[in-house]
């Protein structure tokens, strides 16, 4: 039962492991050198208020990514 759902589907403090990277080309390089790879932990800060961005912990520190982003992220809820 735990497919991938992409990351902005999980619930604030919720963790996941990336399974798949959907975003595209010409910016797949920034979110890989932010340290966003497949295999890697993640879990799901808060939501701003609007809903964008989407807080995430990784590697230690908490990453801001826009929600069409996180919403091409697919993660393995943990």
């Amino acid at each position: 039962m735990n497919d991938p759902i992409p990351l902005s589907s999980l619930a604030p403090g919720a963790r996941g492991v990336v399974t798949e990277i959907k975003v595209p080309v010409e910016h797949r390089g920034r979110i890989l050198e932010m340290g966003l790879l497949v295999g890697t932990p993640v879990e799901l800060v808060r939501f701003a208020p609007l809903g964008d961005p989407v807080e995430i912990r990784i590697r230690g520190y908490n990453l801001s990514l826009r929600k069409h982003e996180a919403d091409q992220i697919r993660v393995r809820p943990a």
